[in-house]
This record gives structure tokens, sequence and C-alpha cells, in this order.
């Protein structure tokens, strides 16, 4: 039992689906780590959308390079360039883009005056960060040794893309206007709740992986 809200296999299904696509980009004459600065790159521009508060665009961009992360690692796997530099790279680019696109919304919501949602932003960052921390961690210590920690907890990274892509996308779609007497704003209230998924969810994971660490250690 990973606990996972994503299988290996769902997860290997989508793994197949980007290979035709990165080979695609390849031929095209770019490389994998080309790959993984387009999608950094793109991400910080998510991370500006959502500090400018255009909330509908900002959730497109990080699902649209949410999906392009995935072919860096393809078009290495599918041409035989995968490699340890590419690989820290692509893991390194990702909490960095990740880690963007949070401050990007910490500083959205702090200049639409929710105070409090900026505070739930913060500790989604966080709990985001301590998900990649502990699994890079417990690979490097020899636990679960290759992609195995990925299928470890309720809330890996992917699940994260898609709740933060669709709070983003329903905080443009359902308004932002001021409300009297304080009130927020409907589509800001979405884009809180799903911040606040995410970091009950993420620190739910970050627990399950510390358990399946523990487990593992006792069983050495």
């Amino acid at each position: 039992m990973t606990g996972s809200l994503v299988s290996p296999a769902t997860r290997q299904r989508v793994r197949d689906l980007a290979t035709p696509i990165a080979t695609a980009l390849g031929r095209l004459g770019l490389t994998p780590n080309e790959l993984t600065v387009i999608g950094f790159v793109g991400t910080v521009a998510a991370a500006w959308l959502a500090a400018s508060q255009s909330w509908l665009a900002a959730g497109v961009l990080v699902l649209a390079f949410g999906v392009f992360d995935l072919f860096d690692g393809a078009l290495a796997r599918a041409t035989g360039k995968a490699s340890k530099l590419g690989a820290f790279l692509d893991s390194t680019f990702d909490r960095a883009g990740e880690g963007i696109v949070f401050l990007g919304i910490v500083a959205g919501l702090a200049w639409s005056n929710v105070a409090g949602g900026a505070i739930v932003a913060a500790s989604a960052m966080l709990a985001s960060f301590l998900v990649s921390y502990t699994r890079a961690k417990a690979e490097g210590l020899g636990f679960t040794p290759g992609t195995g920690m990925a299928a470890i907890g309720l809330m890996p990274r992917e699940v994260r893309i898609v709740i933060l892509s669709l709070g983003l996308m329903l905080g443009g779609l359902l308004g932002t206007d001021a409300l009297p007497d304080g009130e927020v704003p409907g589509g800001l209230s979405a884009l809180v709740y799903a911040l606040g998924i995410i970091a009950i969810g993420a620190t739910i994971t970050t627990i399950q992986r510390i358990l399946h660490v523990r487990a593992q250690s006792r069983e050495g």
C-alpha cells in the first residue's frame, strides 16, 4: 500500500503517452536539458501572472508546464541520453519552479488583501517542499531506491499540480471583485481552499513517507 492517488501503473501510462511528443520535440533539435530550462521559464511566467493576479492565465500555464515537465525525462530515456546530471538539473529546476510559483501566489494574494490566503499559500509551499525533501533524503540514504519513493504518499507532485492549477483557474473564473464587509471573493476563496488542500495533503504525504522509511529501517 503506497497510499498515493497516482499508482505506478498510471504513472507509467502517462510516461508512455509523453514519449511520442518528447521524441517529436527532440527531432526539432531540442535536448532534454533544454526542455528542462524551457519548463522552468514557463513556471516563472506563471508565477509572474499569479503575482499580477491574472489567476486564470497562471493556472493554465501551471498545468501546461506541469505536463511539459514530462517531456525532458521521456526524451532522455527515448534517446538514451538519461544521465545523473540531467536528473539532478530536472529535480533542481522543478523545485525552484514550484517555489517561485507559490511565491507568486503569496504576492498576488497579499496584494489582493487576502492576508490569510497568503499564509495558507506559504504553508502549502512549505509542505510541498517537505514532500520533495523526504523523497530526496530517503533515496540518498538508500531507502526505496530508484523512483520508488515517488509512489509513496497521498499527494505526489502530479496531484499537487492538478489541484493548484484548478484552484488558480477557478480563482479567475469565479471572479475576484471586491465584496462588502471584507468578504473574500468567490474566486479567491476557491484558490485558498485549493491551497489548504495542498497544505494538508502534502503534510500527510510527508508523514506517510517518514513512516515508510521507518518501516524499511526496521526491516534492515
